[in-house]
């Protein structure tokens, strides 16, 4: 018996128009309705939110003048950071988070940092992490790609259509979440679209305020692009130093007050002037110490988004003795928390410590 086409055509419209809403509903049951802690941010810009980073980042230690943070990046993403900036060089042929020179501060392999970030971003799904990378040795994308790939990092990694993007041209967040390309990779220099597309140049997507600032005015003029600022997305670098033996030094004495919502010096401060002038709030702001001010980096940050935050909120404290200017006499310093090697810094015997390592620091113009 033959079926009427008549008949048979309705049958199959009905049953692909079921197997699409089936689907669709897929898609929808995967849509991410949480991003970076809050729904609202699910359906903003990448380009259009502001994120708390950590100047370097894995230079975690106490009682010494080449530590930026008192606590590893595994704490750091727990309590919210979600940009971890680093300094790159190559140690006997193997990229290696130092400070400057690998003769002051050695963080260890970027395999093994870029290991804890894959780890913890396996478990937290709903959140979007950037990695800004100083290319400190001038090395090729490509043996980044190969320690990304060691790490299984690549898979997470998002790679723009084009080598740079404007701030409203990124994706939203809560698309990164669904697509699982929730990393973002930005290489200071020689990044190469062409050949590794997910590392991705900063310059040309992002400029930068000074850095090493030894005063309380943290002012909001471009001072390092190779793009359109009125176009880019912009970091400011919100960390006093202060200036040790003629060098300049993360301050974590006035760290609170550097982090803080609002007062003259305040993270709060910047983050106004610099909205007032470019009409639009910086994407990235780069702190030392972020746990110092109970949390106060993270309202910032959600007072900029337009979200709420709850000062109750659990941030790691700030650890004893993380001042390179203490008064303890006994000699002993503790060793970073990420097992890394560094100089350590005995207070009483500062001058006198910053002078054998100056001949590092002279051959650096800073120790960003």
């Amino acid at each position: 018996m033959k079926l009427s086409t008549n008949l048979v055509a309705p049958a199959v419209l009905s049953l692909l128009a079921s197997s699409l809403s089936g689907v669709a509903a897929l898609t929808a049951s995967r849509r991410a309705t949480t991003c970076n802690g809050h729904p609202e941010l699910c359906d903003r810009s990448f380009g259009n939110v502001t994120f708390v980073g950590t100047h370097d980042s894995y230079a975690v230690g106490t009682n010494s003048v080449t530590v930026n943070q008192d606590y590893n990046i595994t704490q750091q993403l727990n309590d919210g950071v979600r940009m971890l900036q680093s300094q790159a060089h190559n140690s006997d042929g193997v990229i290696h988070l130092c400070h400057t020179s690998c003769d002051l501060y050695d963080g260890g392999p970027l395999q093994d940092y870029l290991t804890g970030v894959k780890t913890w971003m396996d478990a937290n799904p709903n959140d979007v992490v950037s990695l800004l990378i100083v290319n400190s040795d001038n090395l090729p994308p490509s043996q980044y790609d190969t320690v990304f790939k060691a790490a299984g990092l690549d898979a997470l990694a998002y790679a723009p259509d084009s080598a740079s993007l404007p701030a409203s041209g990124w994706p939203t967040l809560g698309s990164l979440i669904d697509s699982g390309k929730r990393l973002v990779v930005f290489l200071d220099a020689n990044a190469d679209f062409s050949s590794v597309p997910y590392i991705i140049d900063e310059f040309t997507n992002i400029w930068e305020t000074a850095y090493d600032v030894t005063d309380t005015t943290f002012n909001c003029e471009v001072n390092r692009t190779k793009g359109d600022t009125s176009t880019q997305m912009y970091l400011i670098n919100h960390f006093l130093d202060k200036i040790v033996v003629g060098f300049p030094a993360p301050d974590p004495d006035h760290a609170d007050t550097t982090n803080a919502v609002s007062g003259v010096g305040s993270l709060g401060q910047q983050v106004q002037t610099c909205a007032g002038q470019y009409g639009r709030n910086p994407n990235f702001m780069l702190v030392d110490f972020y746990e110092y001010g109970n949390g106060s980096v993270f309202q910032v940050a959600a007072d900029a988004n337009g979200v709420s935050y709850d000062p109750a909120t659990p941030v790691a404290t700030p650890k004893m003795g993380s001042s390179s200017s203490g008064s303890s006499s006994t000699g002993v310093t503790t060793a970073p928390a990420n097992g890394a090697v560094a100089i350590q810094i005995v207070p009483m015997h500062l001058a006198a410590s910053l002078a054998v390592i100056g001949g590092v620091l002279a051959g650096a113009l800073s120790v960003f």
